[in-house]
């Protein structure tokens, strides 16, 4: 994504230190320092892991309190609907979902410029975002995979919904022309999709100035400890009914359950603080990258939601497509049926195809033993291997490129992108085939006013650059 000048750093930095924001362990009442960083955390860049983030300014101790943010410097909807005129056209548009009404109050503020009370803060934001909202035709279908095409459409479709129902609120507010625009639109939903936190007062949660500075670490072995929680609660379920009935094994699964998910995060509010409170996920080392779980996401999740996929990502999952009598034949939901990153299907799909690949008449005195995930018999077990091995196969023979191609127009999409200058992008764009071609095709290239020298845009840039995510997605998803 774009990244905001430079120069707007350390003014911004000077600004949240007033607003009590902290990387220390004590209270400065008496005297604030200059900037709110230094003494935990530094900004720094990291060309090869998210770019911009923050650095170890010393050495950290894993759960050691690392920043602290107050709830006064916390945007929220309850900030932005304190200006007057925006708070009483919000309350006529109550058929607004919470996340539309928060994109407009961010679009509003932006339109005050510096007059607003944020500006240091919404200058500092990204300019832009590569999620999947902003795709083109082209490079929705560089995805390939029917799923991440569906889940593409369905994003694009969300927001250009969402935008029009919202529209004739942001007329009444008098927006700027440009700030009434889709594309702004796209940017606002995608800085609350990317950058909000959990807060417990508002389910849309919060703007954190200096907090989302962080680049995202991906949790390990957590999500399939969370998937043997959810397993353990739906067989407990289905093998007594008087669950339904007793609070007490419920309660005990439900507190387990929450346990996990508290292990997701490295952050949260806290009341007793009164402020949104970060923590080291791990020992660090001066100068390393600090970096903060969101929580559990697929890399076709991530590219959805913030822009960006991990080159590993433990929690990455493929689905394959099932025949209707596999989904009636038990009753886990369809998104828990799935392999894993490291090729394993997941409880549920293992449990499904055990109980599928058995005669009808069997399935019911054998069900209990399928959904604890015990193994059926060898026969049984070989049978659901093969059809699992089989089917990938199929699935990967069946998309346009392969993953060495995808590797060679990975390395050529780097070039372009590197190109030197115009003789050797004329040069690189002469040489390219079949879907670069296309991409060409799909995009327009600009000449320079002083010699007509061929030169790429910030659009076809932009686009570039969701076409290179696309590739590197449909290529972690062959691996």
């Amino acid at each position: 994504m774009e990244e905001a000048e430079p120069e707007t750093l350390e003014g911004f930095l000077a600004w949240a230190a007033e607003l009590g924001i902290s990387d220390s362990l004590h209270n400065f009442q008496s005297q604030k320092p200059r900037i709110c960083l230094g003494n935990s955390l530094v900004v720094s860049f990291f060309p090869d892991a998210g770019g911009r983030g923050l650095g170890a300014a010393r050495d950290l101790r894993k759960g050691e309190l690392i920043l602290r943010v107050p709830k006064s410097a916390l945007l929220t909807r309850d900030s932005l609907l304190k200006d007057g005129i925006l708070s009483s056209a919000a309350n006529g548009h109550r058929c607004l979902s919470p996340t539309q009404i928060m994109t407009v109050c961010l679009l509003y503020e932006m339109g005050k410029g510096k007059n607003s009370f944020w500006y240091p803060y919404l200058k500092h934001l990204p300019r832009s975002y590569e999620i999947l909202a902003t795709f083109s035709e082209f490079e929705k279908q560089a995805l390939q995979v029917d799923d991440a095409v569906w889940t593409t459409e369905k994003a694009i479709s969300k927001a250009e919904t969402e935008w029009k129902q919202a529209t004739l609120l942001m007329q009444e507010l008098k927006l700027k022309p440009r700030l009434l625009s889709l594309r702004a639109w796209i940017w606002a939903s995608a800085t609350i999709s990317s950058r909000t936190l959990h807060i417990p007062w508002d389910e849309v949660g919060c703007l954190c100035p200096v907090g989302d500075l962080f680049n995202y670490a991906a949790p390990g072995g957590e999500s399939k400890d969370i998937e043997n929680v959810e397993n353990l609660m739906h067989s407990s379920s289905l093998q007594d009914d008087s669950l339904s009935s007793g609070h007490s094994t419920d309660s005990l699964l439900v507190e387990r359950y929450d346990a996990q998910l508290q292990r997701l995060t490295d952050g949260g509010y806290d009341d007793d603080i009164g402020a949104y409170c970060f923590y080291a996920r791990n020992n660090y080392k001066k100068g390393e990258q600090v970096l903060l779980s969101y929580g559990t996401y697929t890399n076709l999740e991530l590219l959805e939601h913030y822009g960006f996929l991990l080159n590993k990502n433990p929690n990455d999952k493929v689905f394959i497509p099932l025949e209707p009598s596999m989904y009636s034949c038990n009753s886990w939901p369809k998104e828990s049926m799935y392999i894993h990153q490291d090729g394993q299907p997941s409880f549920a799909l293992l449990s499904a195809l055990r109980l599928w690949t058995t005669p009808q008449s069997q399935r019911r005195s054998i069900g209990h033993l399928a959904y604890s995930g015990s193994q059926l018999s060898v026969e049984n077990e070989i049978s659901v291997l093969k059809w699992i091995s089989q089917n990938c196969r199929v699935i990967l023979n069946t998309l346009p490129t392969t993953v060495e191609g995808d590797s060679l127009l990975l390395f050529t999409i780097d070039e372009i992108q590197n190109a030197g200058n115009p003789m050797e992008l004329r040069k690189l764009l002469c040489q390219l085939e079949s879907e670069a071609c296309a991409f060409l095709e799909a995009n327009s290239l600009q000449k320079e006013e002083n010699g007509g020298e061929l030169v790429l845009s910030r659009k076809t840039k932009r686009s570039i650059e969701r076409w290179k995510l696309a590739v590197e997605w449909r290529l972690r998803e062959g691996d």
